[in-house]
């Protein structure tokens, strides 16, 4: 059974239905609508990936860079699933043969969205995001960008943030070179490269930095 479970993982993007389409409209950087042969207008939420929203920062850019290799494009949509506001989840394959979705973490225009995205081909995604954040390109040029779903939940509450955010002496660093991360007071907190702010401990382990065997932190 277990056997049967993987080989269906490996398989899914391969087996899930597809079929060619027009861009003929970028909503936001993961949402785009096409146009099918039979002439439906289908809207279409990028499986896997999250970018900025609209009206938060880097939003526009992160939308523009959708646009800017995929509109009027045709392009083969992979459905994975239909989410809970009647969106096609897909997996978009680019004229030359490039992968939408992965284009846009590997640029830096989104995170890999972990809680949806469990196949096989997002833990690559995960490296490119990695190299993205490495590189410091696109929303990895700030210095803390806020994830979507959080920024999301902010305003659900309002516009609150949900958890005051704090860096001072309580914030872990980076180093955005070996991907350690450092407590307070290590000997290496302020080495050359550690210039990756995180405020707990958790918040560096889901970034992809492991903890520093000299301080453990």
């Amino acid at each position: 059974m277990r056997y049967i479970l993987l080989l269906f993982l490996l398989l899914w993007p391969v087996l899930a239905f597809a079929f060619p389409a027009k861009v003929i409209k970028i909503s936001d950087g993961d949402t785009i609508i096409v146009l099918t042969e039979d002439k439906r207008q289908v809207r279409v939420r990028l499986f896997g990936v999250d970018t900025p929203e609209k009206r938060q920062a880097r939003g526009r850019q992160a939308a523009d860079y959708t646009k800017s290799i995929a509109a009027l494009q045709t392009v083969d949509v992979q459905e994975m699933d239909v989410d809970r506001y009647g969106r096609l989840v897909g997996r978009v394959t680019l004229a030359d043969g490039r992968v939408l979705n992965a284009e846009l973490v590997a640029n830096g225009w989104a995170w890999v969205y972990q809680d949806y995205c469990r196949t096989t081909e997002c833990r690559a995604w995960e490296q490119l995001e990695q190299q993205a954040r490495a590189k410091r390109v696109g929303i990895w040029q700030d210095k803390n960008p806020q994830a979507p779903w959080e920024w999301r939940r902010e305003q659900r509450e309002g516009g609150r943030p949900a958890e005051p955010k704090k860096e001072a002496a309580a914030s872990y660093r980076g180093n955005t070179s070996s991907h350690v991360f450092h407590a307070p007071g290590c000997k290496h907190y302020d080495c050359k490269n550690c210039t990756e702010s995180f405020a707990s401990r958790e918040a560096a382990i889901r970034a992809g930095y492991t903890p520093c065997g000299v301080c453990k932190p």
